[in-house]
């Protein structure tokens, strides 16, 4: 069982959903506005929060990012927008996870189920790639001792390829084991972050010195030579 926090504005679909997920044995709590919806995630503590993007007072986007900057709660981002467009921005800021509208109760809990066991899972230890430090357990990166400033799903896309030293991943992969993503729609997702992480490595794609892009594979991080 799960204490959830249901951020819906959209009154039949958070009752529909306050009711599944009861039946399934959560424990929920829900709320019609971002600025309610906070205040309820910041006093109650809940273990996963449910985010609709389409609020009346904010948008759910921006409520996301207010939220990270004040909690590392895990959350779901429940929308009828699925272009890369929309989601990219969403994923970027801190979502753990997403699901497109219309879905079932069933559907949300295996979600639910499946972001609460990585948030679960023990931390490994830090991992040292050359001059690059990553410790999953601070969420922090260091190049030659200087504090990279990585959005959290830049630092998941690093410590994934530090985590592997000279394999190459594919983009499958990393939409797979990154973001629970299928293969598709979302790919493009991989090349942005790839480009955002390289130049906050002080590298380019034709100038690589820690990411090197394997044509038509994938990409690997390895020492510098």
């Amino acid at each position: 069982m799960a204490d959830i926090l249901l951020i819906e504005d959209d009154v039949a679909i958070r009752t529909a959903l306050s009711r599944g997920l009861r039946e399934l044995g959560h424990a929920v709590s829900s709320s019609p506005t971002a600025m309610d919806g906070l205040r309820l995630a910041v006093r109650d503590r809940p273990d996963l929060v449910v985010l609709d993007l389409g609020l009346p007072d904010l948008d759910g986007a921006e409520l996301l990012r207010m939220l990270r900057a004040v909690s590392r709660v895990p959350v779901i981002v429940a929308t009828a927008r699925d272009g890369d467009a929309e989601m990219v921005p969403v994923l970027d800021a801190g979502a753990d996870d997403y699901v497109v509208k219309p879905f079932s109760a069933a559907q949300l809990d295996a979600r639910v189920r499946a972001v609460l066991r990585r948030a679960g899972e023990a931390a490994p230890e830090p991992l040292a790639v050359g001059a690059l430090r990553v410790d999953p357990r601070a969420r922090t990166a260091t190049l030659d001792g200087a504090a990279l400033d990585l959005t959290p799903r830049e630092f998941d896309v690093l410590h994934y390829l530090a985590a592997r030293p000279g394999e190459v991943v594919t983009k499958r992969e990393l939409l797979t084991e990154v973001w629970q993503l299928p293969y598709g729609g979302a790919d493009k997702t991989v090349d942005v972050h790839l480009s955002w992480l390289r130049r906050k490595l002080g590298e380019t794609a034709a100038r690589p010195r820690y990411l090197h892009t394997v044509r038509g594979v994938g990409v690997k991080l390895v020492e510098p030579s």
